[in-house]
């Protein structure tokens, strides 16, 4: 997008909704700026009456006069600021809003390809550089350049030789913002990618605490962190330096003005051709009119560090999702929860290899199905296209006979639930993460969910029971209370599909086996595709396929594979007879 189409659309999206309040924070700029070419306008009677011709009888009326345009200028500066500080929030509210909502809306394979530091970056540095420039801008242009108006007015009213030398200052020091403004959006674009990576790092600093702790790396880390900071801090001082640069211009500018105009006035003065009291006055007006100049000056590289950010948060908004519902999609029909992969080629870049090649399953209703390989082998990769979190490249999955991809997708993942060994959890309830499958269920479903699951005997013995804080992702809980949890949600649900990736892995055996007894529960005459990398958890399975580098290379029951699998079988040697 060009810089006129993100305007239009800033304006019409964003600003448009408040544009009444928008036009009384105007309102009020306009009465800053008369109140201030009135302060100007006062200083010459001012001048002229009290010191120069000694006349008393405004003495009083004159000093109280300027009071008052200085209270309304306060005032009105107040309320114009107050006002747009408001729809400044708004706006940004509505920025993270779009912004989180295009998150939580996007596909897989979208959010697998973000940077989170970067996105954070985004919604905190980049949003308030759009609510700077809709807010500050907008304000600023309307009471400055009213103000510069006024004094202007003001200015030639009492000498037009002396104005015309004195606006020669605006064109300079607006070529001078324009030079440094096209700086200013390149170092602020620089600096939002070192914040980015910043936010990273102590994501991840957060997340593997334990780590630095075990191998000792404090240091290490330490040093990580400053090299970070020590790269957003130059960029920062370097966004910094471009804006004071405009400073020494400014007063430099001022400074030869001043000059300027003392040297042609007292050549006016020596012909008579100005009095002292209209030679101050003038001066008076043009310094009030220096900070309107200055602001209008920097209102273009406010605009340049809005634009920018508004380059890079635009595009996530409008994200478009490839993961849609076909025109015509149904509400799918389960009777036997029958599914069937035919002839299924999956990668997940264009150009990268086949992750899964010409994969045929048939995954029988009701019953539990099983998937065994090596890690990489693609075994998750099938799961996760089964609620098409993503969607292959060439042939079908159906679910009774009927082709996922024509479908509703929600209504498609209303029949599916998903129990993983990253188990998931929120900074939230006990309670509530359990009802996260499902918003109507009543407190007795949860707590009869957790009892089959296991989870009521750990939940009970918490001070606050299912109140219970658990901390973000439940930091608060060993790994089988965790998983007990997802099992629960999963129950709640209820759906006649169940997915189980590593459910069980990297627990003891005590919890393993109450955790199997709660998946028996859970998965009981239900349609169950299980990953698992210790076969004992699988050895019951009514039906078992081998993957291999993304091609099914056997299928069979337990028994059939020992005999017909050399894959299977040495899988079993290392694990079961070993054990």
């Amino acid at each position: 997008m060009n810089n006129s189409e993100i305007y239009k659309r800033l304006y019409k999206d964003y600003s448009k909704k408040y544009i009444n309040k928008i036009l009384i924070s105007v309102f009020f700029g306009v009465l800053v700026a008369g109140s201030t070419s009135a302060i100007a306008w006062l200083l010459d009677p001012a001048i002229k009456k009290i010191f120069v011709e000694k006349d008393q009888s405004l003495i009083f009326i004159i000093p109280l006069l300027i009071i008052v345009a200085f209270t309304i200028k306060g005032l009105a500066l107040y309320f114009a600021k107050a006002i747009m500080i408001r729809v400044a929030e708004e706006i940004k509210k509505t920025l993270q809003s779009q912004m989180a909502k295009s998150l939580i809306n996007a596909d897989t394979q979208i959010i697998d390809q973000k940077h989170s530091g970067k996105f954070i970056s985004n919604l905190t540095y980049d949003v308030n550089q759009i609510t700077n420039m809709l807010s500050t801008a907008i304000l600023n242009l309307f009471k400055d350049s009213l103000t510069l108006f006024g004094l202007l007015f003001v200015m030639f009213y009492q000498n037009w030789k002396l104005s015309l030398i004195a606006i020669i200052m605006i064109p300079i020091a607006g070529m001078a913002s324009k030079t440094l403004g096209k700086r200013v959006g390149k170092v602020v674009t620089e600096a939002q990618e070192k914040s980015g990576f910043l936010n990273t790092h102590l994501i991840e600093l957060f997340k593997n605490h334990k780590l630095i702790k075990i191998f000792q790396r404090e240091d290490y880390e330490s040093k990580r962190t400053d090299g970070h900071l020590d790269q957003l801090k130059e960029k920062n001082i370097k966004i910094n330096t471009v804006f004071v640069r405009l400073s020494p211009i400014m007063e430099t500018l001022t400074g030869i003005m001043i000059a300027i105009l003392i040297f042609y006035s007292g050549k006016l003065a020596l012909n008579n051709e100005i009095e002292i009291g209209n030679f101050f006055s003038f001066l008076a007006a043009m310094m009030l009119a220096y900070q309107p100049v200055r602001a209008l000056s920097n209102l273009n590289m406010i605009l340049k560090q809005g634009l920018s950010a508004a380059n890079r948060i635009l595009p996530i908004i409008d994200n478009q999702n490839n993961i849609v519902d076909q025109e015509g999609s149904q509400d799918i029909n389960i009777t036997n929860s029958e599914i069937k992969f035919n002839n299924i080629n999956f990668k997940y870049n264009a150009d990268e290899k086949n992750i899964l090649t010409n994969v045929n399953l048939n995954i029988t209703g009701g019953k539990m199905t099983s998937l065994v390989g090596h890690s990489g082998a693609g075994k998750s990769t099938i799961l996760n296209l089964i609620p098409r979190f993503y969607d292959v490249q060439s042939g079908d999955i159906m679910i009774d006979d009927q082709s996922i991809y024509k479908v509703k997708i929600k209504s498609l993942r209303d029949q599916i639930s998903l129990v993983s060994q990253d188990t998931t959890l929120f900074d939230d309830t006990i309670k509530n993460n359990i009802r996260y499958a499902k918003d109507n269920v009543s407190d007795e479903e949860i707590v009869t969910a957790a009892k089959f699951s296991y989870a009521h005997e750990f939940i009970d013995k918490l001070p606050n029971k299912y109140e219970t804080i658990i901390g973000e992702n439940g930091i608060r809980l060993s790994g089988g209370e965790k998983q007990r949890l997802s099992i629960a949600r999963a129950m709640i649900k209820k759906s006649p599909i169940i997915l189980l990736d590593e459910a069980t892995s990297s627990l003891d055996a005590e919890t393993e086996s109450k955790i199997q007894d709660a998946l028996k529960i859970l998965t009981k005459d239900r349609t169950t595709i299980v990953i698992a990398h210790r076969l004992s958890t699988i050895l019951n399975s009514d039906q078992i396929y081998i993957i291999d580098a993304g091609n099914v290379v056997a299928k069979g029951k337990h028994d059939e594979l020992l005999d017909n699998s050399e894959l299977y079988k040495n899988f079993y040697e290392k694990q079961i007879r070993k054990g």
